[in-house]
């Protein structure tokens, strides 16, 4: 079809691939200007390239002009280099958890780049956050539990109010005062528009003017699907992926209706605003040049892609995609997505959430071989990423883009590959907990308090810890379907144990039609169970 057909049905997307779908079938969009973010608009930089760069195959003429396309230009040097000079990475606000998703009655380890926290709610329901060690001996106050409003440390009892203050101590002597030095280090938090976010400094005051906000969660009607996923590489990965429309066709080929690879095509980029805390701009296909999505990049780790356009009743509509993906430590990362609308389909509305959990856990399963292998490099190599990249103008505008940004802002992070510099961390990403004591800690340190087996283990690269243990929904739904899997096997054995006793033929007919009939709703419900627990197996097909 031609490029003039009308927009989409609405719908909540499927997938991390729908703004593509959108792109290519709705009507050219009257899209808004991007707003100025954080510092403003800086025409920034222009930055010099290294005179030792390595000689490399034809490509490299492209790979060249790419440079030249997007890095920024000369004028405004000294005012992008006093921004950026700035930049510290603790002084930002971090996306934590979904907050609907935050337990009522358990602890919550969570980890910003190095730093462990606990996430919790105080008898009146407010949350609050802590380092993620006891004062007295430094075990996880992530493994307490919560008792009468206070959290209390599993080893000795010790128990802290939500202010990090310790208001018990099981041991004193009767009469005996708690030690003023008794006290979690706390840090603040706040609930924006679902999300929990942590700042990280201790020492600077935090600032609400750096708090996220997305203004088209505040339309009317606007509704959207989230969820959050753990992920076994390192979040500027992430990120860069997440900003790499050129690989959607090729990576996730008919993953569902949004994606083929025969739709693998050279894409048009337009950089509209840099400042020292990120960068915006358009982009699209070059076979439908009058379709824009506008994509912006927020410090320190935020991400948004959204498509607007005017429907056939002349009424502003919006498909956004939120991308928050925090730093978990080395070689991990936890991401918060967020696909929403202003409308919604009525076949959305029929399926259940867990379908399009496990769709969107499919798509990043689907990415997660390379990306890891991509982590490995990076820290084996220890070079720029200009010196193993070979971007293209047509594609990798934005990870440019990203990696120029980490340049300028970089030597306020602890680690960190950029596109010309680096600061590698002083040791490689290290297992945390040794196979022999991951079963101890189980119970205790998983956000679904209690879980015990291989599926339930802290594997990275198991669909159940990475999605399933963060996400209350599908724990209930794997409950449910896990009982009447159960249920649906054993009437089944019970109307063929009836079957073989019975005194006709016509009651024995009607009880193994029904123990096939039971036997079937066993195995569909073990094949729900499947979907939301299994892993997506690829394999290649022959075009």
């Amino acid at each position: 079809m031609g490029p003039t057909m009308t927009p989409p049905t609405a719908t909540v997307p499927l997938s991390p691939l729908f703004l593509l779908r959108f792109s290519s079938t709705a009507a050219a969009p009257r899209l808004r200007s991007p707003p100025a973010t954080g510092t403003g608009a800086i025409r920034g930089v222009r930055w010099s390239r290294g005179a030792g760069r390595r000689c490399r195959a034809a490509v490299v003429e492209e790979a060249g002009a790419q440079e030249d396309g997007v890095l920024l230009p000369k004028e405004g040097e000294e005012a992008t280099a006093a921004a950026v000079a700035r930049y510290d990475w603790k002084e930002e606000w971090y996306p934590l958890y979904l907050s609907k998703e935050v337990p009522d009655d358990a602890a919550l380890p969570l980890t910003v780049f190095d730093r462990q926290l606990v996430l919790w709610r105080d008898g009146d329901g407010v949350l609050r956050c802590h380092e993620d060690r006891c004062p007295h001996r430094l075990a996880k106050l992530s493994e307490g539990q919560i008792v009468d409003g206070k959290l209390e440390c599993l080893y000795h009892g010790w128990q802290f109010n939500g202010e990090g203050k310790c208001v018990n101590i099981p041991q004193l002597p009767e009469g005996a005062r708690i030690p003023r030095s008794a006290c979690a280090r706390s840090y603040e938090v706040r609930d924006s528009q679902g999300v929990v976010w942590v700042w990280m400094s201790g020492a600077t005051p935090p600032d609400d003017g750096k708090l996220p906000w997305f203004e088209p969660y505040a339309r009317e009607g606007f509704t959207d699907l989230s969820t959050v996923h753990e992920l076994p590489y390192d979040h500027s990965i992430l990120l860069e992926n997440l900003m790499d429309p050129a690989h959607v066709p090729i990576s996730h080929d008919r993953t569902d209706w949004t994606a083929k690879r025969e739709d693998a095509q050279a894409l048009f980029f337009d950089v509209t605003e840099r400042t020292g805390r990120g960068f915006a701009g358009y982009w699209g296909r070059t076979r439908t040049p009058q379709l824009r999505n506008l994509l912006r990049f927020e410090a320190p780790c935020v991400l948004t892609n959204t498509l607007e356009y005017t429907d056939k009743d002349g009424k502003e509509q919006c498909f956004s995609a939120h991308f928050l993906c925090r730093p978990a430590g080395q070689g991990k990362s936890m991401l918060i997505v967020r696909f929403g609308s202003t409308v919604r389909s009525p076949i959305a509305k029929l399926l259940p959430p867990w379908y399009f959990h496990q769709n969107a856990c499919k798509v990043f399963e689907q990415d997660m071989g390379f990306l890891s292998s991509q982590n490995e490099v990076l820290l084996r190599e220890k070079v720029p990423t200009r010196e193993l990249y070979l971007n293209l103008r047509s594609s990798d505008t934005w990870v440019a883009e990203y990696r120029k940004w980490m340049d300028r802002a970089g030597h306020g992070m602890p680690y960190y590959f950029g596109h010309s510099s680096l600061a590698p961390p002083p040791v490689p990403a290290v297992v945390e907990q040794a196979p022999a004591g991951a079963v101890a800690g189980i119970s205790a340190s998983f956000p679904a308090k209690g879980g015990v087996g291989t599926v339930h283990a802290p594997n990275p690269t198991n669909r159940y810890f990475r999605h399933v243990v963060h996400c209350k929904g599908c724990r209930d739904s794997v409950k449910k379907y896990t009982s009447l899997k159960n249920a649906f096997a054993v009437m089944a054995a019970a109307a063929v144990a009836a079957s073989i006793l019975a005194a006709s033929r016509q009651w024995k007919a009607v009880l193994l039609a029904a123990s096939a009939v039971l036997a079937a709703a066993s195995y569909a419900c073990d094949a729900v169970l499947s979907l939301i627990t299994t892993n997506f197996i690829r394999t290649h097909r022959r075009l």
